[in-house]
């Protein structure tokens, strides 16, 4: 019998694929993005110290304020602008995107367009 692998293992799969080509530094840390079926979540990371700089999700009050749905384009779009604000506050500018073994379309494009547009260079 052939078992088929979950869309959650191909997922990982390719996000364990992606972070072997690059990874974040101090200089110019890495902008996770996961997002579930409710959420969405975005940390900037410094690999090399294994520390995270910034975080922002749809479950924080600031962010989920003025949100209808916390799991739409909307939603996404403020997780970016709210993360690359927090990021300039820290002197972040440079980033390095991991889509996290997601599709670079619809909630995950949405983040990063926000992002830059707040400021974000990546």
């Amino acid at each position: 019998m052939v078992s088929k692998k979950s869309r959650a293992k191909i997922r990982e799969d390719k996000h364990r694929r992606i972070r072997n080509r690059f990874h974040g530094t101090a200089s110019r840390p890495r902008l996770a993005v996961f997002r579930s079926n409710m959420n969405m979540y975005a940390q900037i990371i410094d690999d090399e110290a294994g520390v995270t700089l910034v975080s922002a999700n749809t479950l924080q009050k600031d962010v989920a304020a003025d949100l209808e749905k916390t799991n739409d384009i909307a939603a996404a779009q403020a997780v970016g602008t709210m993360i690359a604000k927090r990021a300039l506050e820290k002197g972040i500018e440079e980033v390095v995107f991991d889509r996290g073994g997601y599709l670079y379309h619809g909630k995950v494009q949405a983040l990063a367009d926000a992002a830059r547009e707040a400021g974000l260079k990546f």
